[in-house]
């Protein structure tokens, strides 16, 4: 499943042949986005493996500012899928992941040692908080590519915080920012790379390009929705423009109100 060379995952990428080999990249270029799961179990032995690959990940000054719940359990499976859309993945994957921001570890372990921690008060600690999630789950999803597993990033889960947080049982200080579905794709997977914008649009040289056309990007994207059975005559940028609208938030505009009440009323 999913052996496309470097070379083919690039030019799937990006329109065109790779300036030169690109011998070892191969996994790293060919993700995506995985949704539907072969019958197969995933050892929980691997995934204690791919656990220790999260906990490998840098985090800022080993505070390690993250949690990752996994449920399993049928009906709490059941539950967490409606939380998150009702996708078929979320009930269908053989292993689900939560991955929270986490500021009650710490805080609690420094209370008991007389510390204050005053400074998590600040926008600065839940901003590492994220990052620490988002650099452990990236590391996690790219050892379980390494090994063929496929995986699918659920956002969903920021549709209903609340829910998530009493199916959690979660407490002050943790916020659920995202899911992770994991498993060994099923043979009749019909997952494919998607296109990414051309790299000058994401990497600039020295300074800001205000000026980066992604108009090229909105012609390539045309013919991949038309493979996906999706309206090439509307555009990335107008499906991106549409996205960021306030009329798609799918409940995650309580989300303010939700930290606040979590304790991340940062400073």
């Amino acid at each position: 499943m999913f052996d496309e060379s470097p070379e083919q995952a690039w030019e799937l990428r990006y329109g065109f042949k790779p300036p030169e080999e690109l011998p070892r990249l191969a996994r790293f270029l060919n993700h995506r986005s995985v949704r539907d799961y072969a019958d197969r179990p995933v050892p929980e032995s691997l995934v204690s493996g791919l656990v220790a690959a999260a906990q490998s990940a840098a985090t800022s000054s080993n505070l390690q500012l993250w949690t990752v719940v996994s449920v399993q359990d049928p009906a709490r499976r059941l539950e967490m899928a409606k939380l998150c859309d009702d996708q078929r993945q979320v009930h269908q994957a053989p292993w689900f992941f939560a991955f929270l921001a986490d500021h009650y570890r710490v805080r609690t372990a420094a209370a008991r040692v007389g510390e204050s921690c005053l400074g998590l008060d600040y926008n600065e600690f839940y901003t590492m908080a994220v990052l620490d999630v988002a650099l452990a789950a990236e590391r996690m999803v790219c050892a379980a590519e390494s090994v063929g597993l496929g995986i699918c990033y659920i956002g969903a889960l920021r549709n209903d915080v609340r829910g998530v947080k009493r199916l959690l049982q979660l407490p002050r200080g943790t916020v659920g920012l995202f899911g992770l579905c994991l498993g060994w794709p099923s043979e009749e997977s019909r997952a494919a790379i998607k296109p990414r914008l051309a790299q000058n649009a994401v990497w600039h040289r020295e300074v800001y390009d205000s000026q980066a056309d992604v108009s090229e990007y909105d012609e390539r994207m045309a013919g991949f929705y038309e493979t996906q059975k999706m309206k090439g005559s509307v555009t990335w940028s107008m499906r991106s423009g549409r996205r960021v609208d306030e009329n798609h938030l799918t409940g995650r505009e309580a989300l303010k109100g939700f930290l606040e009440d979590q304790g991340f009323d940062n400073r």
